[in-house]
């Protein structure tokens, strides 16, 4: 099976697989993160103040809450509970936090400090089937922009349980999505301008142990969005460059997507590399369909269909994959 899939990885060109791709939802907000569930239903964190609802026959409903401390609500990463209602990291313009937003509207702290301090505006939030919340705050620099920098190492992690909420990892390179692995033994995590993937053992107190590189990714590399297959395997999306990526367990990388300008790129990496990526060099990527690619859900009947998230779309592209996707703590919801 393994050499099957190894066939199939390698092929075809990254590039050639735009070909693969087709097309879901319309008029979306900035559909950042994006979960699928074995009924088939879509959702997508949406800037107009909660969450995109795409149903399994094409239809879309939004589920949109108050203002947050005078802005709209600016979710990043969404969760998805048992009951139907979300958990979002609001990405604010000072302050962040984790919210409850229920179908109805209404809407609920669920963290705004940790380790008695406001959480700095809030990337990313998930849930795992041992009880357990875990959110990333990118960086407490501001504006955030200031964090988009080789010697970043300010981003965290922080766990919600029983126990209460606190801080478990500390001094990231801009932390981004989160995982835990099929086994339940690693939090896995994207630390996006460190441009590294890491991980730490989950302990039976729930706390972390030291922090291990999986692997480094190389130019033209941001890691943002993290998902796992049945194999063990993660795939890894980068912001700017629009490519996915299948790193094994020994951290060996394979490039199974990418759309990418060759000058932009070479403009964005240059201006990384001097220290002074901005804003522009994320919100003015070029790239021939695939905008700005940012999450990826595995979904379908058979969890062998990605759907991507994005920072620059309206719509989420979708793409068969070689292997079926671990599922998700919430595939059945």
């Amino acid at each position: 099976m393994h050499k099957e899939i190894h066939q199939i990885l390698t092929e075809r060109g990254a590039s050639d697989r735009l070909e693969d791709l087709a097309w879901c939802g319309h008029d979306l907000n900035r559909p950042e993160c994006v979960l699928a569930t074995a009924r088939g239903d879509v959702y997508t964190a949406d800037w107009r103040g909660g969450v995109s609802h795409i149903l399994p026959d094409g239809s879309q409903r939004l589920y949109a809450g108050p203002a947050v401390d005078g802005e709209a609500l600016k979710p990043n990463g969404i969760a998805l509970l048992e009951d139907g209602s979300f958990l979002l990291a609001h990405l604010g313009a000072e302050k962040g936090g984790v919210f409850r937003l229920y179908r109805d509207g209404r809407l609920e702290p669920f963290l705004r400090a940790v380790d008695g301090c406001d959480l700095p505006p809030s990337n990313f939030v998930v849930q795992d089937a041992a009880g357990r919340t875990w959110i990333t705050v990118s960086t407490r620099l501001s504006p955030r922009a200031l964090g988009y920098r080789k010697g970043c190492n300010d981003g965290f992690v922080v766990l919600v349980d029983k126990q209460g909420a606190r801080i478990v990892a500390d001094g990231l390179g801009y932390t981004n999505e989160c995982a835990v692995d099929p086994s339940g033994q690693w939090l896995y995590v994207n630390e996006t301008f460190a441009r590294e993937l890491s991980r730490f053992a989950i302990r039976a107190d729930s706390s972390l142990g030291a922090k291990e590189v999986v692997t480094r990714f190389d130019a033209g590399v941001f890691p943002d969005g993290l998902a796992f297959d049945t194999n063990g395997h993660a795939w890894v999306v980068s912001i700017v460059s629009n490519r996915l990526i299948r790193v094994a367990p020994d951290g060996a990388q394979t490039l199974w997507l990418e759309d990418a300008d060759a000058e932009h790129l070479a403009w964005v990496e240059a201006a990384y590399q001097a220290d002074e990526m901005g804003r522009p060099h994320l919100d003015g990527a070029k790239s021939r369909c695939l905008k700005n690619i940012s999450s990826l859900a595995f979904g379908g009947p058979d969890l062998k269909t990605a759907y991507l998230g994005c920072l620059l779309g309206d719509k989420l592209a979708t793409l068969p994959m070689p292997v079926a996707g671990h599922p998700p703590f919430h595939w059945n919801f």
